[in-house]
């Protein structure tokens, strides 16, 4: 009995630490977050007027936040589909084929994921440079220059967004999968072409379907990075801009508190909370299915 004591205080003790830090740093701000969006307050003052409903009822009927939630959910669906689509293809062709050098290959796709986001912003800046950047560049061996393309401009610069961040995730989710990939049997495959299928068929029939619950997993948790990594590439690069072009949910958050609307900035925390909220739980229902072994 007295063994069992030391045993649960034990536990106690070793989970406690976490567990109070998880609602200190975690759990208390979320909840002031919800209880701010209800007032309206600068962001240095100390004086709170209840407003209910208010923030949000603005919410609805601002342009800026609409156009920052639709640049979020572009960057959210076709970052996450071009990210996916190229790791699987890549993962599968390096882990299928007989290609020298695979290993060289797999540190040179995943070297974009240890870099700073700011570093990958600077890179890319320098890329996208009108004068002298290498994309016009090399454009301009083609073409002519005389007006360069201005990739950060207002009409191009969501695309040149959706560029640096596939470069950037791409290579670790490709290394992920070549490690389900290399578990799956290779016996499956050479009955399969016994069968005739191709290796599109095997690809789509017996590749995704025993990996699943990999891409799954790394679905869920990519497209809700997603938010917070928009935010951070908008920021290095292109600060919302040209004339809010650029601007993402996050992005307009912090600018809105900046501007001294605090409790109006904690709304549209609430609202991001909420959507990252659902958007996991759809994913989650959307990609549900039986798992297959072998």
């Amino acid at each position: 009995m007295k063994s069992s004591k030391r045993r649960n205080g034990f536990l106690v003790a070793c989970i406690a630490p976490a567990v109070i830090l998880f609602f200190v740093f975690m759990i208390l701000p979320t909840l002031n977050v919800f209880r701010m969006s209800l007032y309206e307050k600068g962001a240095y003052s100390q004086t709170e007027t209840f407003v209910g409903m208010k923030n949000f009822q603005v919410l609805i009927n601002d342009s800026n936040f609409i156009r920052s939630m639709q640049n979020m959910i572009l960057l959210i669906v076709t970052v996450t589909i071009v990210t996916f689509a190229l790791a699987l293809i890549f993962a599968a062709i390096l882990t299928r084929e007989k290609i020298k050098g695979q290993n060289f290959f797999r540190i040179v796709f995943y070297i974009p994921n240890i870099l700073s986001i700011v570093v990958i912003a600077g890179i890319f800046s320098a890329i996208y440079k009108p004068e002298n950047g290498m994309l016009n560049s090399i454009i301009g061996l083609f073409r002519d220059m005389t007006n360069p393309i201005l990739w950060k401009g207002e009409s191009l610069v969501m695309v040149s967004l959706i560029m640096a961040m596939v470069w950037q995730a791409i290579g670790y989710y490709m290394v992920m999968y070549m490690a389900s990939m290399s578990s799956v049997p290779e016996s499956l495959y050479e009955s399969s072409n016994l069968d005739g299928a191709g290796r599109l068929t095997q690809f789509f029939q017996i590749t995704i379907p025993l990996i699943w619950t990999n891409i799954r997993t790394t679905l869920t948790f990519f497209i809700i990075s997603t938010i917070n990594m928009a935010f951070l590439f908008v920021k290095a690069m292109t600060s919302g801009g040209p004339n809010g072009a650029s601007e993402v949910t996050l992005s307009y958050m912090y600018s809105q508190k900046d501007a001294g609307l605090y409790g109006y900035s904690m709304a549209i925390g609430v609202v991001i909370f909420l959507f990252s909220f659902a958007l996991s739980a759809m994913v989650n229902k959307v990609t549900d299915r039986e798992p297959l072994e072998f």
